[in-house]
């Protein structure tokens, strides 16, 4: 008699999947069962994927009360939550974080912000765990947004910067909060700015925020950052080079990393080759001279230089009136990215847009319409919708009944 053969269960969707989506296909995450005990040799029995969904426990929803108390009071698990909110794309969570900023607002802006970049391999979350834990050691909380880089081809993030700073990570006055870039310009997170003012809220006043890698387009992060720091190794080429670079000309001070054992000789001499690079630069800083370090980040040496200098930095451009002055350019340079980042939405999204922009796309790859023609003719029809939507609803509201 031949033994039936177990079918495997139907993989089955978590509890906490939202209730409007609870027969869709494409939720993301599917709990899977577990295999079959004995196949190597190692006992053990089918895991059911009812009994593992079972043990996770659903958190209940906070209310916008609920989330500036627990900010106030410096709950980290509130304030991961909140920014978890605020990292939302769903309509309703926007909604609730939009609350919840506004009622923090009061509560930030007397952070430090200090923006880290630098090439991939020279040291930034090492240094910035040193750098963390010095500023801890002299009364202040530190919160770190470590931007990480999302792949082109999957969309996802690894968000591993946080295990390369296990001791800043167990302090009870830091905060670590891995960002997925999300393709984001200059691999700064779309929502970094929101996450600031939160931490700012919370208490934390030195807010460091880590950008990935060095590029042109890194210049972003200096719109939201009062100091900008750049982070280069030894060998990273001669001072031509580092102009080339762009990143230096925003850069309120440079530190060669790794300065330690036998490299410290190659560090001095690159320290020299990034000096004679910024003679040639006009500072970005008005009233303020951009200055060259070395650094070691695993001795700890050159760090209360560099802290110094971030010092007299905040002091003078306070002193000169830069300070307020950039706060408010950056404020009115988020609204603008905002009000860009909606009418992006609003555009695709464009019942009129939607029917003809297969047609035009196909236009423009079969090399049948300029990619400039194609986007004017886009807009004119975005514009001749809202026009009509426009009309119809005065319309409405000019009729009697």
């Amino acid at each position: 008699m031949k033994s039936k053969k177990k079918k495997n269960p139907k993989p089955t969707k978590p509890e906490w999947i939202p209730a409007a989506k609870k027969r869709s296909t494409d939720f993301a995450t599917l709990v899977q069962p577990g295999v079959v005990g004995r196949h190597d040799g190692i006992p053990g029995q089918m895991a059911s994927a009812k009994t593992s969904v079972a043990t996770i426990k659903k958190m209940p929803a906070l209310k916008t009360e609920d989330f500036i108390a627990g900010i106030h009071a410096g709950d980290r698990t509130i304030l991961a939550r909140a920014i978890t909110l605020i990292e939302s794309n769903a309509e309703a969570h926007q909604k609730q974080a939009q609350s919840v900023l506004t009622a923090l607002m009061p509560l930030s802006g007397n952070a430090i912000r200090i923006g880290i970049t630098g090439v991939p391999g020279a040291g930034k979350s090492t240094f910035i765990e040193a750098f963390g834990l010095y500023l801890i050691g002299r009364g202040h909380r530190v919160a770190v947004l470590a931007v990480d880089p999302s792949s082109a081809i999957t969309g996802g993030s690894i968000l591993g910067d946080k295990t390369r700073m296990e001791k800043l990570a167990g302090h009870p006055d830091s905060f670590i909060r891995p960002c997925p870039s999300g393709g984001a310009l200059g691999g700064v997170a779309r929502k970094t700015r929101e996450t600031m003012l939160v931490c700012e809220a919370a208490g934390f006043d030195i807010i460091l925020v880590e950008t990935v890698g060095v590029g042109q387009s890194e210049i972003s992060v200096r719109s939201m950052v009062d100091f900008f720091l750049l982070i280069q190794i030894a060998g990273g080429g001669d001072e031509l080079q580092g102009i080339k670079k762009g990143v230096m000309e925003i850069s309120d001070a440079i530190i060669v990393n790794k300065a330690d054992g036998e490299n410290r000789t190659k560090a001095e001499a690159a320290k020299q080759e990034y000096a004679t690079a910024l003679h040639y630069t006009t500072p970005h800083t008005r009233g303020w001279q951009p200055h060259v370090f070395t650094c070691s980040a695993i001795s700890g040496a050159g760090i209360p230089e560099l802290w110094q200098v971030i010092e007299k930095f905040i002091r003078i451009t306070k002193e000169n009136k830069v300070f307020a002055e950039r706060r408010r350019n950056q404020a009115r340079q988020w609204m603008h990215a905002m009000i860009e980042e909606y009418l992006h939405s609003v555009f695709f999204k464009n019942t009129g847009i939607q029917q003809v922009l297969p047609q035009i796309e196909n236009a423009v790859l079969s090399g049948k319409m300029p990619p400039t023609i194609a986007a004017q003719k886009l807009a004119e029809i975005f514009e001749e919708n809202i026009k009509q939507l426009t009309d119809k609803n005065s319309l409405s509201a000019s009729k009697p009944w």
